[in-house]
């Protein structure tokens, strides 16, 4: 990089400022409700060169071209992308910029598998941004306001792919300290660093005082620099004008501290204009850049969960995805029913796994179609880290490229071929790998000549730049009734690579008990054993009691549970009873012994699929059900008090977003088969209609909306976006409804929504109306007259039943 300040900016050795809000200037320069501020560019450059100026003369050194949301998508013909950054960039030029940022925001379409918008469409959209971007000289790229995890991916790897330019990232968080889809700052800031990130941070949604322990999460997880915008408080309107609520010098306030406890990069975001940016930066003149030393860990992420190891910490690799013995799982792989690894997912999940093998190897398959479709659907409704299972890196490749988070990838060796085959897509996609101590010559005898392989694996991952803590090795468990004597040097082998290389160990565990008796004791023996021998990952049956009583105990012997809190929770009321001969626990699909946590009474089977989102099995269930029950009796007693659980979850933060969508997929599977069998029963609550607001084209919140009241039962009728006064007051009135939703996601048209509001007072002033968005709060909703205001989908629900049912 020729630059050296900018070089000394992304080694963390010097701060940048960036500018402020676009859109609340050009509010402030007469921008209609409506109006695409992105094609400004084109209509009115010197608005655009005149905000940039401003912004510059405050003292902005990366200014933020008027690109967010130019893309294919949102632009709908009105523009090419090319001209748009085009013009865009050449308005930061002419204004004087020291740095351009190519500016790219979220593609407005909500991601599969919760909506229909494909990975490989949005890093398409993503990818014609970023080479406009390059081909008109722009300096760096920022993607901002993401809360899809999986979608910054997709943006990322299309900015890595298409250019060789910074890649600044930020994602958007809200009160509860999540993003929109669940991510937490650690995840965020762990996974974008490892996909290679150069700058990490939040930006937009609350004020810095708000945002500052989400920062600090990320100043914790992030070795490279860090990054805030954050927006001047909550809107508000007084007099017909939007304002926000904190003011220039308490916002530099709250930022301060962040900056002198090691935040380098800082600029605005909704509501900061030239005055805020001017203090920035004289308060950047007042700190000197603080180092910082980041621990370096482990760790390895989902979408909404990351598994950090400290010290003697252990966490359990759940087995049960992998068709080897298991002939149902085989079953389903070749008829493409991902149900059945959902639903061992689900299982494994909730009897303790901390991360899931997904193995999807039959050679009568297509491996890398089945496996992405696994990991797809697998990662829409469990939360935990997946390791991507397969000895072909063209579908290692294929499933890395499409999971939400830091993946494992079980497994590289020691052969020259396969080294060179996994390892740059370890590096590439940001994973952790396990690297099995086998080589041209096979498995090793002697512990010495397995941590032999495991120095050249670990050197050679090193000449890739994947650092030392995402290598982990697999010393490779033999069975004991044919190689009995390396069970002993497979332990020590695991000491070996522990003291020598300071990494991480996993094993295969049940792979020692193969042709002998009583399978679970052999097994649950030699954990114990690896435990202390220093295994870090053990790869198991989570299911089996003898596992997880191995677990919970070595857990509180090696300080993981702190003060045995969750041992005594789970063991209080355990009572010792003789062993048997061979275990009596039923057998699992592949012959080992499987125990699942006794039911809930009180919840039945049907509640159950449906709380865990596991559609698959639904349909049969209801059916069933239909045989001895009625319609309404199904509804009300089991779909919608486990829709109200689920929401009950999602309020409370132990559900997010993904967990709400997949239960309310799962209880439509059951609606849908209810409306087969009993018409009648298909339209008796609503109507509900839900439109976009005058002049906002987006509408991810509303589709959401949508997707949860139809799987409640409810009659929708979706207007689309941007739809006008007239249009909501025609429907009201020819179909009667009796609820209008509406959702505005840009400041700017909000006076859509009180335009919407006021007609229907008028002429409808029986029906209700609910209102929820971005940008709105409470006191929005009351401003506008609305009746209720629905900060997410859950509450839109439940504003429904208390006006319907």
């Amino acid at each position: 990089m020729k630059d050296a300040h900018l070089r000394r900016v992304l080694e963390g050795r010097d701060h940048l400022l960036f500018d402020g809000a676009m859109g609340t200037m050009l509010q402030r320069a007469g921008l209609e409700a409506g109006e695409l501020p992105e094609l400004l560019c084109l209509s009115h450059p010197d608005k655009i060169e005149a905000v940039h100026r401003a912004y510059i003369e405050a003292g902005s050194e990366a200014v933020t071209t008027n690109t967010f949301g130019a893309n294919a998508l949102k632009l709908d013909g009105a523009a090419s992308v090319d001209e748009v950054f085009a013009a865009a960039i050449a308005c930061a030029k002419r204004a004087g910029a020291r740095y351009v940022a190519a500016d790219i925001g979220p593609s407005g379409a909500l991601l599969e598998p919760m909506g229909s918008y494909a990975f490989d469409d949005a890093y398409d959209l993503f990818a014609e941004q970023a080479r406009a971007a390059v081909s008109h000289g722009a300096d760096l790229f920022i993607i901002e306001t993401m809360t899809d995890l999986l979608e910054m991916k997709a943006a990322v790897l299309a900015c890595k792919e298409q250019a060789d330019l910074p890649i600044f990232a930020t994602m958007t968080f809200e009160e509860n300290g999540r993003t929109f889809l669940g991510t937490s700052p650690e995840v965020a800031a762990r996974t974008l660093f490892a996909l290679g990130v150069n700058v990490v941070g939040i930006n937009c949604s609350l004020g810095p005082a708000a945002l500052a322990p989400l920062v600090r999460t990320m100043l914790a997880s992030a070795p490279c620099p860090v990054m805030l915008q954050a927006n001047a408080g909550l809107p508000s309107v007084v007099d017909g004008r939007t304002v926000y609520s904190i003011s220039p010098q308490a916002y530099v306030e709250a930022v301060e501290p962040l900056i002198a406890e090691g935040v380098t990069v800082v600029g605005g975001c909704c509501g900061t204009d030239p005055a805020y940016i001017a203090l920035e930066a004289q308060a950047l003149d007042r700190h000197p850049v603080v180092p910082r030393v980041v621990e370096r860990l482990t760790a390895l992420t989902s979408a909404q969960n990351a598994v950090v190891l400290r010290g003697r910490q252990v966490a359990v690799i759940g087995e049960r995805i992998n068709p080897t013995g298991k002939p149902k799982l085989k079953a389903a792989l070749r008829a493409s029913d991902w149900g059945y690894a959902v639903g061992e997912a689900l299982a494994q999940a909730e009897a303790g796994a901390d991360l899931l093998d997904v193995n999807a190897g039959l050679p009568e398959i297509d491996e890398a179609q089945a496996l992405v479709a696994l990991v797809r659907e697998i990662q829409g409704v469990c939360g935990l880290p997946l390791q991507v299972d397969s000895s072909d890196p063209v579908a290692v490749e294929a499933a890395v490229r499409h999971y939400a988070g830091k993946a494992l990838i079980n497994s590289v060796n020691g052969k020259r071929d396969n080294l060179a085959a996994i390892l740059p897509i370890v590096a590439h996609y940001g994973c952790a790998v396990v690297g099995l101590t086998l080589d041209e010559g096979g498995i090793p005898p002697t512990a010495e000549e397995r941590f032999a392989i495991a120095q050249k694996i670990v050197a050679e991952a090193e000449s890739y730049g994947i650092p030392r803590e995402d290598v982990l090795i697999d010393c490779l468990v033999m069975s004991a009734s044919t190689n009995q004597r390396e069970v002993v040097e497979i332990l020590k082998a695991v000491r070996l690579v522990k003291e020598g290389l300071g990494c991480r160990t996993v094993l295969g565990v049940s792979n020692v008990s193969f042709g002998l008796p009583a399978r679970p004791v052999v097994n649950a023996t030699f954990l114990a054993a690896a435990f202390s021998a220093g295994l870090d990952l053990p790869i198991l049956n989570p299911l089996a009691s003898r596992y997880r009583e191995v677990v919970d105990t070595w857990r509180v012997l090696c300080g993981q549970d702190r003060g045995s809190a969750r041992y005594i929770e789970a063991y209080a009321s355990y009572q010792v009873s003789p062993a048997p001969a061979q275990s009596n626990a039923p057998a699992g699909d592949d012959g080992q012994a499987s125990e699942s946590a006794p039911p809930d009474e009180e919840v039945s089977p049907l509640e159950k699929l449906v709380i865990s989102g596991n559609k698959g099995e639904v349909p049969a269930v209801v059916a069933r059900m239909l045989d001895e029950s009625d319609a309404l009796s199904i509804i009300d007693g089991h779909l919608i008090p486990a829709l109200d659980e689920v929401g009950r979850r999602f309020e409370a933060g132990t559900f997010f977003l993904p967990q709400l969508m997949a239960a309310s997929e799962a209880a439509k599977a059951g609606f849908d088969v209810i409306r087969a069998r009993t018409p009648a029963a298909e339209a008796v609550r609503g109507p509900i209609a839900v439109a976009t607001v005058k002049g906002d084209i987006h509408d991810i919140g509303k589709n959401i909306v949508k997707m949860l009241l139809e799987n409640y039962g409810y009659a929708v009728i979706d207007l689309g976006r941007d739809v006008e006064p007239q249009a909501v007051l025609d429907c009201v009135k020819a179909h009667q409804v009796k609820i209008v939703g509406l959702s505005a996601l840009m400041t700017s048209t909000v006076a859509g929504m009180q335009e919407t509001i006021d007609l229907l007072r008028k002429e409808a002033p029986d029906v209700k109306i609910m209102v929820g968005g971005a940008v709105l709060n409470a006191e929005y909703a009351q401003m506008v007259g609305a009746d209720f205001y629905a900060k997410d989908a859950a509450e839109s629900a439940k504003f429904a039943a208390q006006i319907l049912d």
